[in-house]
């Protein structure tokens, strides 16, 4: 899915625009024991209620594509004949109508949860009557499709502190007790996938909150297929990479190239609004490496940990490999954080033996919130 098309369904989970017919819901403690469950038809709920539910849902379809949002691909024996896949087509045309099929989901799911208080899992069916969407101004909204799917948050639930309250009948401050409130999403999918504005029921759209734990037991269970490695450990990785397979070659120059390059590209693909989601490959970083007077025989080793770490031929999200609006160094005991188009003012240099990290500070200088004044060199004869 598009970044464009992740942004349709988004914006059509709003009290005004939704066509959910059902919502059902498993809260689960922490030891995977079911609380309660329940189905209601979403049109009957209260207005408060249902708009925090759909706030729910429609987190599930926040954060950034390749990164929070993981496009899952079924294979065409899974679609012909794969448990998992049967069960969300089961679920889907059914409109969450088949309990039997909802209680095996919520069986799936609970058995991969991991919380210290519990979690709600909600499951929702909603049917898109997708507008054509003419060149023309006075395009009518007049529709020849309609996208049916399935949407499940898996919300964990935390105890609130007790807090000091006003009671309006004594008229008196009093402590109020714990509640137990229902969190933003930490997991969740969609399907089918809402491709070319359509459905394809041979792919859907995986959430993740946490970009260091994509929780893969639990895409196993749902999906039966493996992701990718979480956002987290790609950049590590990537780094780690580098680092290995250049050696001395692996400067701040070059490390800082590599960041302006993919930041540059990551800028144009933005601004040229391609709705296909930016990747990268190991040539394009060769291409960056060459450019920038790495031999040879570092980037052939560079390419050839990229295939064994990667996998060969594989494209990576740039944003799973550098942080764009951010340029860091560190050291065991120090860490300088810059904008990266200032990264220039950072060198390193060895001076008599000794490493260090220089700073070309043109403007004020203050330490602590003071204002510093820096005194010249002896040695420069001033």
């Amino acid at each position: 899915m598009t970044d464009k098309e992740i942004s349709e369904l988004r914006r059509r989970i709003a009290p005004d625009k939704h066509n959910i017919s059902r919502l059902c819901g498993r809260y689960v403690n922490a030891n995977r024991e079911t609380v309660c469950e329940f189905a209601e038809t979403f049109g009957l709920m209260p207005e408060d209620a249902s708009e925090m539910y759909l706030s729910l849902l429609r987190r599930v379809l926040s954060g950034t594509n390749g990164r929070n949002l993981i496009d899952i691909a079924f294979s065409i024996g899974q679609v012909e004949t794969g448990e998992e896949h049967a069960l969300l087509q089961a679920l889907r045309k059914s409109g969450l109508r088949d309990d039997e099929s909802i209680k095996k989901l919520f069986d799936r799911i609970a058995s991969q949860l991991i919380s210290e208080t519990g979690s709600l899992i909600l499951l929702a069916y909603d049917s898109y009557d997708v507008p054509i969407k003419r060149r023309d101004e006075g395009g009518s909204d007049e529709s020849d499709t309609i996208f049916s799917y399935i949407i499940c948050a898996i919300c964990p639930v935390k105890e609130s502190k007790p807090v000091l309250g006003y009671d309006a009948g004594p008229k008196t401050f009093s402590v109020h007790s714990c509640d137990w409130n229902v969190c933003a999403p930490e997991s969740g999918f969609l399907f089918p996938a809402f491709d070319d504005r359509k459905a394809n029921i041979y792919n859907a759209l995986y959430y993740t909150k946490n970009l260091s734990d994509s929780n893969e037991e639990l895409a196993k269970a749902l999906f039966n297929t493996e992701l990718p490695l979480p956002a987290a450990e790609q950049k590590e990785l990537f780094g780690n990479i580098l680092a290995s397979s250049l050696g001395d070659e692996c400067s701040l120059e070059v490390v800082q190239t590599i960041h302006d390059d993919i930041a540059q590209k990551i800028d144009e693909h933005k601004s040229m609004r391609i709705p296909e989601p930016l990747t990268i490959s190991k040539k394009d970083v060769s291409g960056i490496l060459a450019d920038c007077g790495v031999s040879d025989e570092k980037i052939a080793e560079f390419e050839q940990s990229c295939d064994e770490s990667y996998g060969v031929g594989a494209d990576l999200s740039p944003r799973n490999l550098i942080e764009p609006k951010q340029f860091e160094l560190k050291t065991s005991d120090i860490m300088i954080k810059a904008k990266p188009e200032l990264g220039d003012l950072i060198e390193t240099r060895v001076i008599d033996g000794v490493k260090y990290v220089l700073i070309r500070a043109d403007e004020e200088i203050t330490v602590n919130g003071v204002p510093i004044a820096v005194k010249a060199d002896d040695a420069d004869g001033e």
